[in-house]
């Protein structure tokens, strides 16, 4: 048999209960409750006996407590988890073998051992891998901005140089540099540029007009 329709609780029995080597998990994200992101007893008992797990989300996770809360479970038992800007797919492939699809209509998981598709998602899901942001536990949990971060954001939108935002705010240049990396890591940008642009989605820069 090629293809199994099941309900999404049973993703354990079917396939991640029997994981060798590594299963890798990507989802859009769609809704906060996302069966996907269920933390499973099977999913523990694999990672405490080595088995690899790597989780693809996308970067709003790390701006979303509830999320953050879900993805901690995985983290605490040694799942690499990465973020991109949008993660087009929904899945979960267990030892390169078995590819679970939902099918959101029918609130179901169909498995799929056929090779081509397989290869298919797992093709997918590294082309992606490499250019992902590694989401530590720094950067989950959806923390906004503090203070401190928010008179910085404040200077660096106005113009300011690293050098002189410094100057302001009274602290080193290494301390802003930090700052910003620290910054660009929470919201996963790849540039300063990107960074201003996720600010505004979370809503940060409507914190500095308030």
């Amino acid at each position: 048999m090629t293809a199994t329709a099941v309900h999404y609780g049973h993703v354990s029995a079917l396939g991640t209960r029997t994981a060798a080597r590594e299963v890798l998990i990507a989802t859009a994200m769609t809704t906060i409750a996302d069966p996907l992101l269920a933390f499973r007893g099977a999913d523990r008992e694999n990672l405490d006996r080595g088995v690899r797990y790597r989780l693809l989300v996308p970067d709003r996770a790390r701006l979303t407590p509830e999320i953050g809360r879900r993805l901690d479970a995985f983290t605490r038992h040694g799942a690499e988890i990465r973020t991109v800007a949008a993660v087009p797919m929904a899945a979960v492939v267990v030892d390169g073998a078995l590819a679970l699809l939902p099918d959101d209509h029918r609130g179901e998981l169909t498995a799929f051992r056929l090779p081509s598709v397989v290869t298919t998602v797992v093709g997918l899901f590294d082309r992606l891998w490499p250019a992902a942001t590694p989401l530590t536990g720094a950067a989950r949990g959806g923390c906004g901005p503090t203070g401190r971060e928010l008179d910085l954001l404040a200077l660096l939108s106005d113009g300011y140089t690293d050098e002189s935002a410094a100057a302001r705010l009274g602290i080193s240049v290494r301390t802003v540099r930090r700052m910003v990396s620290d910054l660009m890591h929470r919201l996963g940008a790849r540039s300063r540029f990107q960074a201003g642009a996720k600010a505004e989605e979370a809503g940060w820069l409507l914190e500095l007009t308030g």
